[in-house]
């Protein structure tokens, strides 16, 4: 190789270590990675700028800003108490419920985001049924961070597919006559949490609870602002879901979306009592949003010097020999490393190789899919590989006022991420792998 390229490979290679080592801050250490890029001229300012996908981070920062409005509506609230009264009292089924419940909200909005949504109401009604914080908190962290990747919007993982692929938003739901994300994601999540509730629930007796003295809002406080950002929010998934009709950017609609949504709030002042823009804006995590601008730039100064070509030529005759073996390889060796790594930087390098891929005439599609789902169910496996599972262990921490063992925590990851990872990893072979293979 040449000088350049050892340079970015040392680069990268350190910045990822810092990352995975959680001994300097994961931003900190991506961003002074592309900066070293640039001064050791592996790119040029201008080309780090340039490979920040923009589209991308417009998306994730508009779908923030009204996700941030959502959560103060009151309707996350008001769902975990509908979801008790659907359990009838009974623990187990009310955390499969709420469980169910996070994954369908973390389809449109951060899994962190929908944690800290959540937790807060569900902890109630943990109290209330006699029901251990910890496993309920997880397996809510669990879904958030599982049903993520099944549409366009909820992470950031389906987002760059959508910037390496071109992928739309209805690729999600259906492709080239077979079933794709979605409804892949959906048996296997209902399967897995069939599982976990025979697992670590089936076995908790029925409790009486009054309702109206958990001390949670049973009632939408201001209905006119719940309906105004509910609009607003099925307005903007609309119109991407339309995307190649209407012909703008994903992230200019969503973008169009969010700055609507503040500005019709903004006019109706006090009538909504909304929360201020600035407010809001505080919420954002600006810490992840530097950290993927700089994650873009990072693995765009591999892609300058080639070395994701090179990394897909030689991957090439593994799946020109025998396609099924080398997506199976690459599925199960990509579910325990991003249980140890932050899974996006590792789904961005790979996403962009497959691509490179498709030039020795490998198909992408059923690499590109069973990557972003063995990346994303396997980040279930340990804090590590996700930040939504961190979070979600300093809420059992704090509200339990002990440390959870990394064994306790094993003792749920495990079991969900595998039975998660062994359904779609046989669906995805059936609907999408086999039928490529030569």
């Amino acid at each position: 190789m040449a000088a350049m390229s050892w340079y970015a490979v040392a680069i990268f290679g350190a910045a990822i270590a810092l990352i995975i080592s959680n001994v300097i801050d994961s931003t900190i250490v991506a961003l002074v990675g592309a900066a070293a890029m640039v001064w050791v001229g592996i790119m040029t300012d201008v080309d780090a700028f340039g490979l920040v996908d923009w589209n991308v981070m417009a998306i994730l920062v508009s779908v923030w800003v009204i996700a941030s409005y959502f959560g103060r509506t009151g309707i996350p609230s008001w769902l975990s108490v509908q979801a008790l009264r659907l359990s009838g009292g009974r623990p187990g089924l009310l955390v499969m419920i709420l469980s169910a419940l996070a994954g369908c909200i973390s389809m449109f909005v951060d899994n962190v985001v929908v944690i800290l949504m959540m937790a807060p109401v569900a902890l109630p009604l943990a109290r209330a049924l006699k029901l251990p914080v910890t496993p309920l908190v997880l397996m809510i962290g669990f879904a958030a961070n599982f049903m993520g990747s099944a549409m366009l919007l909820g992470d950031l993982p389906p987002q760059m597919l959508h910037s390496v692929s071109g992928a739309e938003f209805g690729d999600f739901f259906w492709q080239y006559g077979r079933p794709s994300s979605f409804p892949i994601l959906i048996v296997t999540f209902v399967i897995t949490l069939a599982a976990m509730y025979l697992y670590g629930f089936r076995h908790h007796r029925r409790q009486a609870v009054d309702v109206e003295k958990l001390g949670i809002e049973t009632h939408i406080p201001n209905r006119l602002f719940a309906t105004v950002v509910v609009v607003a929010f099925l307005g903007t998934v609309l119109a991407m879901a339309f995307r190649q009709l209407i012909g703008l950017k994903l992230g200019f609609i969503a973008m169009s979306g969010a700055v609507s949504l503040v500005l019709v709030l903004e006019l109706l002042g006090d009538r909504v009592k909304a929360p201020d823009f600035e407010e809001i804006l505080g919420e954002l995590d600006w810490r992840a949003i530097f950290f993927y601008i700089a994650l873009f730039a990072l693995v765009g100064g591999l892609e300058k010097v080639h070395l994701l070509d090179a990394l897909a030529r030689h991957l090439k005759p593994i799946f020109v020999e025998n396609y099924a073996l080398g997506a199976t390889i690459m599925y199960w060796a990509t579910v325990p490393i991003v249980g140890i790594v932050e899974h996006d930087a590792y789904i961005l390098t790979f996403l962009y190789t497959i691509r490179d891929l498709q030039t020795e005439g490998v198909p992408p599609w059923p690499l590109w899919w069973m990557m972003l789902w063995s990346g994303t169910l396997g980040s279930n496996l340990t804090v590590a590989g996700a930040p939504a599972l961190f979070a979600a262990l300093n809420i059992c921490q704090r509200e339990e006022d002990r440390r959870i063992s990394l064994r306790e925590f094993l003792a749920w990851s495990v079991p969900f991420t595998l039975v998660a990872t062994l359904v779609c990893y046989v669906l995805g072979m059936l609907i999408w792998v086999l039928p490529f293979a030569k």
